[in-house]
């Protein structure tokens, strides 16, 4: 279906807006009255940069307070009108936004509001132009969709049809069965945005912390689908008034609102519509396929293919890997990269990669088919990056991801990834097990990445995106900062864990914590007694934190003491046991080691707080703060 976005929506002037827009790929736009008012292009202006930029103009918005009110406002209302209808006409638009009235209204009464609306429907006709009514959530008379159309049924006129809003439909929780008995041609508009769940008057909810579709809590699929099954036809547009976005990069925002309706289109294509119950059944329908677009499909279940280090200055890459127990397996053929693997665990230093400091570069994630996920990554506003690649090396596809983390997509060649023999043949071959003690690490858990806050939910919308992770769990984490968001992102057999984090910044900092890797163990009491035996330097924890293990948790005595004399953090979950310890950080990358039992699915959240506290200590170099 075509695509559309109100230009409220992101940051700038009007002409960088529409910049942002055609460049995103989008079809056309809202205008929002505002962004017209306070731009110096004339409306013929608009129109001509528009047609140059290959955009049309949807909908003209918002015309407010109209119904509902005395003969002598409703006089003042029409003109109004008029004088809009008239610059529609210079805009070339032939569709204006009504919003139900919110604060002049003083005339309850369904008769009232459906002669008032049918004025302003013949006036609209006399224009050539339609009016697309739409009931707000907090409208003082009118507050439901189902409200709305009920006038707009009344009066009956071709000019005058609804407006379909998913934040002020989903936000009252209202019952999205009625419409379906809306008909199509009467849908003149639809306008979609997600929304966390929030205990919050629907006003405040509505202006400050819409997302867009995928970013937040509400089935969005579900509504386009019906939507679409009701004989909709016309775009689908993003309305979202966020005020992180806008105050960000409108050419990061237009294509991240991109991203998001491609994935919603995706998904409303794949939704299912119960249309009726029997006493055996629910009668399913799949809507209007021919109309919503769907995406390649991925499968990344196989999890991380391999993780690239940037060394820095030094070898404390090298060697913090050595005293993990990864062997080095070989240099790349052409590139100063260096292989170093331990199970089917694999991470590259490229030394080819500026940067004084340690950090994690790129990710390499398993797929069942890189040209598939590739061309989802493209569908969805992506670009390739370009690969120094000679014919006889692997094809490695690879994405930017917002925190500028590249993301590469990968296959297996048989039970290797095929990329590994670039790094000569016997990098694909097992070796010897080193002559130091074996630490007993088998794959990666989960990798956490720290992500700038102005662009947390699209990563989010990123990685689940492309990768099709579902959002598993969101936290506030208490920090001596402040306050660490936190959201983890997982397949369904959770082959792939991502935790992507938003760390506070204290007055003066200029850099956010560093992110990790979370290498899984089967004995972690044995693995940490190897590496301590290697001198490798764990993070230190307060033996106050084991005083209030022992006071939350009836562990035992002796099972408390062992995790005090080495330092393992634990938690607990009605489903298992989570162990873990931490390495210390070098430049902007740390390890974490971790055990799983029973079936625990988090990640030790409540540790979380000593954590950065010990790490914050660390740093300081006030270990005994």
């Amino acid at each position: 279906m075509r695509s559309s976005i109100a230009t409220v929506c992101i940051s700038g002037s009007l002409g960088d807006k529409l910049t942002a827009i055609a460049d995103a790929g989008f079809d056309g736009y809202e205008l929002f009255e505002l962004d017209l008012v306070t731009s110096r292009m004339s409306p013929e202006e608009v129109v001509a940069r528009s047609a140059d930029l290959g955009l049309s103009i949807d909908l003209y918005q918002p015309f407010r307070d109209f119904e509902g009110v005395a003969p002598d406002q409703l006089a003042r209302n029409l003109r109004r009108a008029d004088h809009k209808f008239e610059l529609m006409n210079r805009l070339g638009v032939d569709t204006m936004l009504l919003c139900s009235n919110v604060g002049t209204a003083t005339l309850p009464g369904e008769s009232v509001a459906v002669d008032q609306l049918g004025a302003l429907a013949v006036l609209a006709s006399q224009h050539g132009v339609r009016v697309a009514y739409e009931a707000l959530a907090w409208g003082k008379f009118v507050s439901t969709y189902d409200h709305a159309w009920r006038l707009v049924e009344q009066v009956d006129h071709d000019a005058l049809g609804v407006c379909l809003d998913s934040f002020h439909i989903l936000s009252r929780g209202s019952d999205l069965g009625a419409i379906a008995t809306i008909p199509g041609e009467k849908i003149f508009f639809c306008q979609l945005a997600d929304a966390p769940l929030m205990n919050l008057d629907v006003l405040s909810w509505s202006r400050h912390f819409r997302l867009f579709p995928g970013e937040g809590s509400w089935d969005l699929a579900d509504f386009v689908a019906r939507v679409v099954h009701a004989g909709y036809q016309g775009p689908l547009s993003l309305e979202v008034f966020n005020d992180v976005f806008r105050q960000g990069d409108p050419g990061v925002t237009a294509r991240d609102a991109r991203r998001s309706l491609v994935l919603l289109e995706d998904a409303a294509r794949a939704a299912r519509l119960p249309l009726a119950v029997t006493e055996s059944a629910v009668t399913d329908v799949v809507p209007a396929p021919a109309l919503l677009a769907g995406l390649p499909h991925v499968d990344a279940s196989r999890g991380f293919s391999f993780i690239e280090v940037q060394p820095g200055n030094g070898s404390a890459v090298d060697d913090l890997l050595t005293q993990l127990g990864f062997i080095h397996r070989g240099k790349h053929q052409r590139k100063n990269a260096q292989l170093w693997s331990q199970a089917d665990v694999h991470i590259i230093v490229n030394g080819d990669l500026e940067g004084t400091r340690p950090r994690v570069a790129a990710i390499g994630f398993e797929v069942s088919n890189v040209q598939c996920a590739s061309a989802r990554a493209v569908a969805l506003r992506s670009h390739l990056l370009p690969r120094d690649r000679a014919t006889d090396e692997d094809i490695l596809n690879g994405i930017l991801a917002p925190d500028g983390t590249e993301v590469y997509f990968s296959e297996r060649a048989g039970e290797t990834p095929g990329w590994l023999a670039e790094f000569g043949p016997g990098a694909s071959v097992p070796t010897a097990s080193s002559t130091l003690p074996h630490t007993g690490i088998t794959h990666v858990d989960h990798i956490a990445l720290v992500q700038p806050w102005q662009r947390a939910d699209e990563a989010v919308l990123f990685y689940q995106s492309i990768l099709g992770l579902t959002v598993s769990d969101s936290l506030d984490l208490a920090g001596e900062a402040g306050l660490v968001r936190s959201r983890s992102l997982v397949t369904a057999d959770r082959g792939i864990r991502l935790a992507l984090n938003v760390t506070p910044l204290q007055p003066g900092e200029t850099e956010v914590y560093p992110n990790h890797v979370a290498l899984h163990t089967n004995d972690l009491v044995a693995t940490v007694s190897v590496l301590r035996a290697r001198g490798t330097r764990l993070l230190p924890i307060p033996q106050n934190y084991y005083e209030d293990l022992d006071a939350r948790l009836d562990l035992g005595a002796e099972r408390v003491e062992t995790l005090r004399s080495i330092e393992i953090l634990f938690d607990r979950d009605d489903r298992g046991d989570f162990l873990h310890v931490y390495t210390m950080p070098i430049g902007q990358v740390f390890f974490e080691i971790v055990q799983r039992t029973r079936g625990y699915d988090g990640y030790g959240a409540a540790n979380a707080p000593v954590r950065l506290a010990s790490q914050r200590a660390e740093e300081r170099g006030r270990p005994t703060d």
